[in-house]
């Protein structure tokens, strides 16, 4: 497995925003302003879902086109809902729609389901995760 790696500093956009840079490309976050921030790009887990709808979407585009099928066109919606669930405390929740424009049988559209639970992003979702933190010197 490859490894990835991002940068994030403050931007001095207000209180919450940051650059994130990841290899040349540099991208805006922060907080809503209900929350403080200054709304001057998507918040931690919108981004978090962006990585999903995009991991999605390529993933099927890629499996599509191995196999020849005629997609014109695929887009994800995503929602994040944080609930509690009984005495394990809090369980997080991923709501993806996804809508595939083409002519496909059945057995192709429910293939392309299970393809979207293979994308990598959503792999790492739903497996538990270590985050291993500590302090520069």
């Amino acid at each position: 497995m490859r490894e990835r790696s991002v940068t994030v500093s403050e931007s001095g956009n207000g209180p919450y925003g940051e650059f994130i840079t990841a290899g040349h490309h540099v991208l805006g976050a922060d907080e809503r302003e209900t929350v403080g921030g200054q709304d001057t790009g998507p918040d931690p887990y919108e981004i978090l879902l962006s990585a999903l709808g995009a991991c999605t979407a390529m993933t099927l585009r890629m499996y599509a086109a191995r196999h020849q099928w005629p997609v014109e066109h695929i887009e994800v919606r995503l929602r994040y809902v944080r609930r509690a669930v009984g005495a394990d405390g809090p369980h997080d929740r991923f709501e993806r729609v996804i809508e595939i424009k083409g002519e496909f049988s059945d057995e192709q559209r429910a293939r392309l389901l299970e393809i979207a639970d293979r994308c990598p992003v959503s792999q790492t979702l739903q497996r538990s995760s270590e985050i291993a933190t500590s302090l520069a010197e």
